[in-house]
């Protein structure tokens, strides 16, 4: 099932997985964060993800890390790398 707002399946998959740990959620949440266009708004993502898994699976870790996710992600900004040094 294709899920404009899961494009590579990571939160579908973190729900599938027997036993994962809050650590393990908050990689996988990082990833699906920063594999989304620069321009999305992930806040209405979050709503629909946590809305659609979160009252099947209320104590499942990934369930909490989208409620995390709802107060304290902005928009990934990727710092770093080649770019941000300074040039001689």
């Amino acid at each position: 099932m294709k899920n404009e707002d899961d494009p590579k399946g990571l939160i579908r998959e973190a729900y599938r997985i027997d036993g994962i740990t809050l650590a393990e959620c908050r990689s996988i949440f990082l990833d699906w964060a920063l594999s989304l266009p620069a321009e999305a708004d992930t806040t209405p993502a979050i709503e629909r993800l946590s809305a659609h898994y979160g009252p099947d699976h209320p104590d499942h870790p990934m369930t909490a890390v989208l409620a995390e996710g709802k107060t304290t992600l902005t928009t990934p900004r990727r710092r770093g790398g080649w770019r941000s040094r300074p040039r001689n």
